[in-house]
């Protein structure tokens, strides 16, 4: 019988979730709901000296704005519960017993002093320390190996400091498999025996991963390319404990804009754009921008992500999230790594904000700017019809809009020299008497009225148009003037006139 499809991410709280591991949820998350499968959330925080308070919260937090919400998790349908591996601590001893037990781990008694003369050693003789099988066996290191079981539990009985260590196996060739990267070979006597647990109690992470994944029901491991390392003793230790194991997927790296090395919050710092999907706030008081502050929608960042490192196979680029799970598929995912484009995701931030509804960007308009409060906000979706195609954030907005609200204070220096001349005064006077005496004041009565006098009176279009813009705006740009004069009404747009014709 075919099993339910069981995914998880498994971030450590010790800090805000980078991009890289919001990529990580969202291909976990597609290819959960693709197969319609189970999404699941698991804190791994079993290093408690680098647990960062807020930190598990923020990624719930980030995981909800994303849209990408898990199905299983701290508080929330706890079928396999806890989801915090600190409060699974009591488990993963008797796991740790267990492999000790059937011959696949063994305690190791060697304190930091010993193993630090061990790899200076090992330097100075222009080799490297790898505690394994070549040497755990000739007593030079302290383990249960070369001790008998008196000896053992004496140590332990006295408290010292012990490790439990697995076995790896001598002379074997691992033959694993990665959904992305295809068939992997290991030459088992290159690996070293891991440390699976300590004497203070705690598992490392590879014991308490693979415990909590075979324990959880996991089908699908989808993680970053930076855990393809750990691949050979997952696996191991799946044999070991005698387990079915997962299948496993290792993620492209996501790289700096130039394509070299592994992106950084520094190198969005130096090149002005986020690494993380909502602002965090440190508990020394650091601020990290985010994306959902610095104007993105969930659904830009969603789309650009699942294209560092994934393609469809067609050129189609914008996919609502429903789409993604319908194309998405792990076979598809590069083994290279992914460059980072900071321009790319203001693509796809700029198609976004045209897809949404002037009314709803409107109500975020108009909750940013103080300017706005008193003014209706139906008023402010016409302007925002008008000018959100140049735009790429709702804090462009202002910018490209200001004068549909107040009048201008000054006037570009340059498009004045441009549009004024010794006969503009004279020109705008008569354009403004033209607007005075239209009574149907609507885009198509100043537009036929106002060009029918150009043409009859043989003027320019630009002697006109361009002294016109300069005072309903400030400057040389915005869109149709014909717009902007319906929009802000006869009374201001004779205001303005009179008001450029007086200062140029």
């Amino acid at each position: 019988m075919k099993k339910n499809v069981r995914v998880r991410f498994a971030p450590s709280p010790t800090g805000p979730l980078h991009i890289g591991g919001v990529r990580t949820a969202l291909f976990n998350y597609l290819f959960a709901k693709k197969l319609n499968g189970t999404f699941v959330l698991r804190i791994e925080d079993t290093d408690q000296n680098r647990y960062v308070d807020g930190a598990e919260q923020y990624i719930i937090d980030a995981l909800n704005w994303c849209g990408i919400p898990f199905d299983e998790g701290p508080n929330k349908n706890e079928k396999f519960g806890p989801y915090r591996q600190s409060e699974r601590k009591h488990l993963y001893k008797q796991y740790a017993d267990e492999l000790i037990a059937s011959g696949n781990a063994y305690y190791a008694f060697d304190t930091s002093e010993q193993l630090d003369f061990h790899r200076k050693d090992h330097e100075e003789k222009g080799k490297t320390f790898i505690y394994n099988w070549h040497n755990r066996e000739k007593g030079r290191l302290v383990n249960s190996l070369v001790m008998t079981d008196e000896e053992v539990k004496n140590r332990i009985a006295n408290g010292d400091d012990y490790v439990v260590r697995f076995k790896s196996p001598k002379d074997e060739t691992l033959h694993l498999k990665d959904i992305i990267r295809g068939d992997i070979k290991i030459d088992t006597n290159i690996l070293d025996d891991k440390v699976l647990f300590k004497s203070d109690g705690m598992p490392t992470y590879h014991l308490a991963n693979i415990v909590d994944d075979h324990l959880m029901e996991i089908t699908h491991v989808i993680r970053g390319e930076e855990w393809l390392p750990s691949l050979a003793l997952h696996y191991q230790l799946y044999k070991a404990f005698g387990w079915e194991a997962p299948e496993f997927a290792h993620l492209p790296l996501i790289l700096k804009p130039t394509g070299k090395g592994k992106l950084s919050k520094r190198d969005g710092d130096k090149l002005g754009f986020p690494v993380f999907p909502l602002e965090w706030k440190s508990p020394e008081g650091d601020i990290s921008r985010g994306y959902k502050e610095d104007g993105y929608f969930p659904e830009a960042m969603v789309n650009f992500l699942a294209f560092l490192g994934w393609n469809p196979g067609t050129e189609q680029e914008i996919f609502s999230l429903q789409e993604l799970i319908e194309a998405f598929e792990l076979e598809r995912v590069n083994k290279s790594g992914a460059r980072f484009d900071p321009d790319k995701i203001k693509w796809f931030n700029h198609h976004y904000m045209q897809a949404q509804s002037d009314d709803v960007l409107a109500e975020l308009f108009k909750a940013k700017r103080h300017e706005l409060v008193e003014i209706d906000v139906n008023y402010i979706a016409l302007v925002v019809g008008l000018i959100k195609e140049r735009a790429t954030f709702v804090s462009d907005f202002w910018e490209l809009s200001h004068y549909f609200f107040v009048s201008p204070s000054s006037y570009d220096e340059k498009a004045s020299k441009k549009a004024f001349k010794e006969d503009t005064a004279d020109i705008m006077t008569q354009i403004k008497n033209i607007i005075l005496h239209i009574d149907d004041f609507t885009v198509t009565a100043l537009q036929t009225d106002i060009k029918n006098w150009i043409t009859s009176n043989n003027i320019g279009f630009g002697k006109v148009m361009m002294p016109l813009r300069l005072a309903l705006v400030g400057a040389l740009q915005g869109p149709d003037v014909f717009d902007i004069m319906f929009m802000i009404g006869k009374n201001e747009t004779v205001k303005r006139i009179e008001k450029v014709v007086s200062i140029l």
